[in-house]
């Protein structure tokens, strides 16, 4: 059983949701960054998802925007980011989604990235601007390299495009609760549950929420609704409230993570 999905399994046994992290690779540098994603796993993430850090992040908010800025600042390339990967290897099988943009696939051919992706010790690939109905040359590269695919769905996604992303997906759908960017939200977006209804009914494959969670009273709400709540945002400001003091972003990413999960609140009942 692969890792996304023996998660997935283990966690439906415990009646609880997964709880998954998203951080930027390379923020505020490389060495920081292997020990904050340390940190993240240490502290009870059960996915973790590394943004890819890109120069044009069209999806990404000020917060996420500012942490690729830094990463790529601090010299951070694409074999660094392979290289993240395997010295996480080194300590946990955590699984590990990449969350990046086409561009940064596409310059090295999907072939190429997939299979240095798979050896590296990927599971899946988010590729936030790549649509389902043009990614046949991708999705053959995943396949054949056992890689994972990950989909977005919008709240206006209509119901026959719902159907064609979750036919590209494999590893689980990932439904953004709101329309824009990433960034904490003060309140979970309206409709959650009906939207995953919705997409439930076109794959039996799990659905994680994201974009705009950023409290505990969040987590808890959405664990109730989707298998997954993924916190980006909430999480990245932890480093950059705390530059320049390693020690400092290391503790403030424990305190977070510790504060949006405590008292059970993935529990799904």
């Amino acid at each position: 059983m692969k890792r996304i999905e023996k998660v997935f399994s283990d966690l439906a046994t415990a009646n609880r949701a997964a709880f998954i992290a998203y951080y930027c690779a390379g923020d505020p540098d490389f060495e920081t960054s292997i020990a904050a994603c340390r940190t993240l796993i240490e502290s009870g993430v059960d996915i973790l998802e590394i943004g890819v850090p890109f120069s044009d992040p069209l999806a990404d908010g000020l917060t996420n925007q500012l942490a690729a800025q830094r990463a790529l600042e601090s010299g951070m390339t694409a074999d660094q980011v392979f290289e993240l990967v395997r010295r996480i290897r080194e300590f946990s099988q955590i699984p590990i989604v990449f969350y990046t943009y086409y561009n940064l696939v596409f310059a090295q051919g999907s072939q190429v990235y997939v299979a240095r992706a798979a050896e590296a010790g990927v599971d899946a690939l988010l590729t936030l601007d790549l649509p389902p109905e043009e990614a046949d040359e991708h999705l053959a590269a995943c396949h054949a390299a056992g890689l994972g695919t990950v989909f977005i769905v919008a709240p206006t996604t209509p119901a026959s495009r719902i159907e064609r992303i979750a036919q590209a997906t494999t590893s689980f759908i990932y439904y953004v609760s709101r329309e824009g960017v990433t960034g904490e939200q003060a309140a979970v977006a309206a409709g959650v549950q009906l939207q995953v209804d919705r997409i439930r009914q076109y794959t039996e494959l799990p659905v994680v929420v994201g974009f705009g969670v950023s409290t505990a009273e969040h987590v808890q709400a959405l664990s109730k609704l989707a298998d997954g709540v993924v916190v980006g945002s909430a999480i990245v400001k932890c480093v950059a409230d705390g530059l320049g003091d390693e020690n400092a972003i290391l503790q403030a990413l424990h305190n977070k993570v510790s504060a949006l999960t405590q008292n059970s609140v993935l529990l799904r009942a």
